[in-house]
């Protein structure tokens, strides 16, 4: 039985684990649903009902068994960054009524630690912002190009998967750093004309045109001296052949070969990058939270004021949440994917097991 609010009930709380592990692009059958009974919090922990949770790249990696990145476990439930409210706790530091995010998604309700949420304030941007904007996508762009990579006064930038959840940011705050001309890249007219519309940008690439290099080339005549890269393969290539001399290049994701099941092939003009000086850097956005209050001091105050724009695609319901990752992989979101979270009470709904 869980106290919350000073009653006592059964909470039961659906959750997302992963059925089997997929060989090359992930379908339905990889997830499975179920209903678990919630446990009362131990000492110095909370419960949180979550109201948020995302759906990134990178949990794609987690679901094979790899050396980089520790693996997510059969027949458990999924993590990853969500947002919530305090209904129980049993920490002095967070009180119930608190909204905190947490890494405890793919769930309705959230057993942790308390020192395992950070409060947040709703007072000052959504809830949602603080897994787009605010959060480690947001993070990643500022660390991406203030750190990695860093944008110097007049330089070229180019940003791909740029009407995706980082690099919508991305376009944004390169203008912001002092960047002369920002080109990004996404698939298809409506993605790209917003690229130009609301996300900064100066040029767009539609790499589903084809001459990712001839685009490029075109968008920017005389090189580039920044780029962000979150695809990897041609686009990392392209990058590479437009690269000015002294050239600076983050390395964030290479989603383009996610789901492969052989050696992604790489650029084969690296000897460029080398006679360029050109800096190749991988990042980790983990290594970089230090600058999370500094980024969300400066951002929450761009949002209010509707100076940086911020789109979400949103899903509603955790039985959906595998149908946002799927839709995510393949291109289906503009800015940020989220699924709302609609906790259900005992009975378990009728859809889980």
């Amino acid at each position: 039985m869980t106290t919350i609010a000073g009653t006592t009930t059964q909470i039961r709380s659906r959750e997302i684990r992963l059925a089997a592990r997929p060989v090359g692009e992930p379908g339905p059958h990889h997830f499975e649903l179920v209903a678990t009974a919630v446990q009362e919090p131990a000492e110095g922990q909370v419960l949180v009902r979550n109201t948020w949770m995302s759906v990134d790249p990178y949990m794609r990696g987690r679901m094979d068994v790899a050396p980089c990145i520790p693996p997510f476990v059969l027949g458990a439930a999924l993590e990853g960054s969500a947002i919530g409210e305090v209904v129980a706790s049993r920490s002095a530091a967070v009180p119930v009524g608190a909204t905190v995010s947490h890494f405890l998604g793919w769930r309705e309700y959230a057993v942790l630690d308390a020192a395992a949420a950070t409060v947040v304030d709703p007072a000052i941007a959504s809830q949602s912002s603080y897994l787009g904007a605010l959060g480690t996508t947001g993070l990643t762009a500022y660390a991406a190009l203030t750190r990695t990579a860093p944008v110097q006064e007049g330089d070229v930038v180019f940003v791909s998967a740029a009407a995706g959840a980082v690099g919508s940011v991305a376009g944004q705050l390169a203008r912001r750093l002092g960047a002369s001309r920002v080109i990004g890249s996404a698939g298809g007219p409506l993605k790209t004309r917003k690229l130009l519309d609301r996300f900064g940008y100066d040029a767009a690439v539609d790499y589903r045109q084809g001459d990712l290099a001839g685009q490029l080339a075109e968008a920017a005549p005389e090189g580039i001296d920044v780029y962000l890269d979150a695809v990897g393969g041609d686009h990392l290539q392209a990058a590479i052949g437009a690269m000015r001399q002294g050239g600076r290049i983050a390395m964030v994701g290479a989603i383009s070969g996610y789901n492969a099941t052989a050696p992604a092939l790489g650029p084969d003009n690296l000897f460029q990058a080398a006679a360029r000086e050109v800096t190749l850097r991988g990042m980790l956005v983990s290594s970089h939270f230090d600058l999370l209050p500094e980024w969300i001091g400066r951002a929450a105050g761009w949002l209010a004021d509707g100076s940086l724009h911020a789109e979400e695609t949103v899903v509603d319901g955790i039985a959906h949440a595998p149908e946002a990752f799927l839709g995510l992989m393949s291109g289906a979101n503009t800015g940020k994917m989220l699924v709302r979270l609609a906790p259900a009470t005992s009975p378990a709904a009728p859809d889980a097991r």
